[in-house]
Parts: C-alpha cells; structure tokens; sequence
C-alpha cells in the first residue's frame, strides 16, 4: 500500500474550479491549449481536468472549425461520454461545481462551459476567450428558436443531491 489518500470529491471539485477560472481571459485560438496564450472550448476541457487528476492527457485534435454547421456526428459529445456521464439539470437538479453543460450548436452538441457554481460558468469562446458567462442566459441559454439545447454531465459516481434539488421544483404540500 502506497499511503497516498485518493482526493475527496469536494476537493477534486475544487481544483477543476480554481484551474478553470485560472484560464480566464486566455485568448480563444483554435486548437489552442496554452493557459494565457490561446484556447479553445475543447482544449480548456482537457487542460482543465487533465490538471486536476480526472481524465489522462488527452488529445482529441485534430478538429475542423465549423465541423458542427456541416455535419451531424456527435463528435465533442462522444469524448465527453468517455469520462462523464450524464446529470440531470435544471429544472430537475442543479449542476455541482466541476460539472460540465454541453450545448448544442449547429446540427449536434459542440460548445461546453465548466460549471462553477451554477449558472456561472467558464468557457472558451471565438468572440470573448476564456472567460466567465451566465450558463442558462444570452447566447448560451438561447438560440433562434428559443430555449438552447444543453446537456450536464459529471465525473463522479451518480448520487441524489437532495439539497441540490431546485426550489421551483419542490412540490406544494
């Protein structure tokens, strides 16, 4: 027995947090993955949780730019899947820190944000770099046709989080 302790859930979650926000405001460039320099909303991913000890050092360039406006291949949504696994979310449950939302643009799920306390979250956009948004509001939360698509997924074991559970939810007694 080697005597190193495996990290708590709070402090993994911890770290995938603090590692997120210490990204922003890196640059967005396109294949990139170099804290302050450039990134982009997959590279942050792996960067991010790579850093933190929940997923290996992947890599999964190359990948084309507007690949999500021609094809309908759940590519991004595939290599989340190998790590994660999906959460229910609003309105049914709140996403924990570290969590990741997987929003769908174009013609399949191809952006993603880092939960840091819902509805903030961080993420690597061509408009704006890393930077802080509002999960469920503006451009994330809406598109033309009203609500946004978007998917939560977590990296622990699946539990019930009663005190998680969204208060416009409860039912009347």
């Amino acid at each position: 027995m080697s005597g190193e302790l495996k990290p708590t859930e709070a402090s993994q979650r911890a770290a995938i947090t603090a590692e997120a926000r210490s990204w922003v405001p890196t640059p967005y460039h396109h294949h990139g993955d170099v804290k302050g320099v450039g990134v982009d909303c997959a590279m942050i991913l792996v960067r991010v949780y790579a850093a933190a000890g929940i997923i290996p050092d992947i890599d999964p360039r190359p990948y084309p730019v507007e690949w999500h406006l021609h094809r309908s291949e759940e590519r991004y949504l595939g290599w989340v899947e190998r790590y994660g696994h999906p959460i229910a979310g609003p309105p049914h449950a709140l996403p924990g820190p570290g969590d990741l939302a997987l929003y769908r643009f174009g013609r399949c799920y191809s952006h993603s944000a880092i939960v840091i306390d819902w509805p903030l979250v961080v993420h690597a956009y061509v408009r704006g770099g890393c930077q802080y948004d509002t999960g469920d509001q503006g451009w994330l939360g809406h598109d033309k046709q009203g609500r946004r698509p978007v998917k939560f997924y977590s990296f622990w074991p699946a539990r019930i989080r009663q005190a998680q559970i969204c208060p416009a939810e409860e039912t009347r007694s």
